[in-house]
């Protein structure tokens, strides 16, 4: 669907007075709905407008024609009006008059899958909570040991009373695993427990997954709704602002950032190194060193470095340490893995999801941090403290930014799911809720763009060098 329109802009500008410009139609992209493959559909009007202690107020309820611009910010100078350009848009999330489920009938599963994170108990909370107390759904399960639990494991059944307080713990009280991902066995557990709405939560591997588990759904026409609640602290899925967990994740590791700057202040040309997550994204990396101001360099994937030379690290770590005595470099475990020495074995080693195996930067980085010293300076002082908080940020619990958006996530999920999508994700973009099409969600990647204000920020408070050869 496209819309069009004209705009007139004015200006103070003594050079610009008025200006008059056109903006490409916005293209709607398409939602799948369970009508797209079911004739037969209930169409059942909100229990919401049930509810004793609330009444929606107007506009409270979303129609088809809202929406959100992917894309908001636009340089009116730019000449370029070719036929192709176009601005996607995305159907806003939130509850809808019309449901397409009977409550009653309902059989929710709910999967973690994957790793760690911060905020899995809370958006498993919110999901329960949210199924049970907005819509009267009684019959909610979770889905132990990730997908394999769909043909391997009994569902747990869930309600209100027994997830009270799971959004204090860390970690994913359903457990959780990597890997064991057969189509054909999820989706044949699906239809054996009667599942008809299944919410996925997990990071870029698990919405692959959740994709197939979806397209086998459509065709074998079931009566099933499937969502993707993007995790991972990596903040690293592409099209909604962020990702649960993240703010936490920078949250937590100021203290290993504090820790390695009091390490390195008090030791004789100390040096302070801290690992972060991040295998192909620096998003903690960075935000990290923002909110610190104690670190002086960070190294992410997104911009390659090297050691020796001008312009190196090394050599800007030797000035430092003269002119500080000190020094903290923060780096994400995917920065300069392909300067790591590595056998044929190491390169062709997989974990159990079908990612690379990296290396440990860290260590490595380390080691290299004293040989250099010894070689160019022998005899002298000089200590690595090396801090890796890993598995302590994965494992604590969400802190408040994170259980807030937690809870918008489960509900807009919900939401959707009961008037009948599927197949999508749901997710802030630029601030405002909104459904994407889990395909979509499945290939995106949100990079560091090493070329916009925010990495200008980073080198301007670490002053670190740009690691382009002379």
């Amino acid at each position: 669907m496209d819309f069009d329109f004209t705009t007139t802009a004015s200006s103070s500008s003594a050079s610009v007075a008025a200006a008059n410009f056109t903006l490409p139609p916005f293209i709607l992209t398409p939602l799948p709905h369970l009508a797209d493959h079911l004739t037969d559909l209930p169409a059942l009007p909100t229990p919401i407008d049930r509810i004793p202690f609330y009444h929606p107020s107007p506009g409270f309820y979303i129609a088809p024609s809202d929406i959100i611009v992917r894309h908001i910010l636009f340089d009116l100078s730019s000449s370029d009006s070719t036929p192709s350009a176009r601005l996607l848009a995305y159907h806003r999330a939130g509850p809808r008059q019309t449901i397409r489920f009977d409550p009653a009938a309902v059989r929710a599963a709910i999967v973690t899958c994957g790793g760690l994170c911060p905020g899995l108990n809370t958006v498993i909370r919110e999901l329960v909570v949210g199924l049970w107390e907005i819509y009267g759904v009684r019959r909610i399960f979770g889905v132990p040991s990730g997908y394999r639990g769909f043909y391997s494991a009994e569902p747990v059944p869930l309600d209100p009373k027994m997830v009270d307080g799971w959004h204090k713990r860390g970690g994913t009280v359903l457990t959780t695993s990597r890997g064991g991902f057969n189509l054909e066995k999820i989706v044949d557990g699906i239809e054996k427990h009667g599942f008809n709405q299944v919410y996925c939560i997990g990071g870029d591997g698990t919405m692959r997954g959740a994709v197939k588990i979806f397209e086998e759904i459509q065709r074998r026409k079931l009566y099933v709704s499937l969502t993707g609640i993007p995790k991972t602290v990596d903040n690293d899925i592409g099209i909604i602002d962020r990702s649960f967990g993240f703010q936490t994740a920078v949250e937590m590791a100021q203290q290993a950032i504090n820790a390695a700057h009091v390490e390195a202040e008090s030791a004789v040309n100390g040096i302070g190194l801290v690992k972060l997550m991040g295998r192909s994204t620096g998003h903690i990396a960075l935000h990290a060193t923002l909110s610190s101001r104690d670190v002086d360099c960070c190294l992410i994937p997104e911009n390659d470095f090297y050691l020796e030379g001008k312009g190196g690290l090394f050599e800007f770590l030797d000035q430092r340490l003269k002119q500080n005595g000190h020094a903290v470099v923060v780096v994400a475990e995917g920065a300069g893995q392909d300067i790591i020495p590595r056998t044929d074995a190491q390169k062709e080693e997989k974990d159990e999801s079908g990612n690379p195996v990296f290396l440990d930067v860290g260590a490595w980085l380390k080691s290299e941090l004293k040989n250099w010293w010894e070689q160019e300076h022998p005899g002298e002082l000089f200590t690595v403290k090396y801090i890796d908080p890993t598995y302590m940020i994965r494992a604590v619990p969400a802190n408040a930014t994170d259980n807030l958006y937690c809870t918008l996530l489960a509900h807009s999920a919900i939401h959707g799911v009961m008037a009948g999508y599927t197949g999508f994700v749901s997710g802030p973009i630029n601030g405002n809720y909104g459904y994407i099409p889990i395909q979509e969600i499945a290939v995106s990647k949100n990079l560091v763009d090493t070329k916009d204000h925010k990495w200008a920020w980073v080198r301007s408070v670490t002053n670190q060098p740009d690691f382009f050869r002379i």
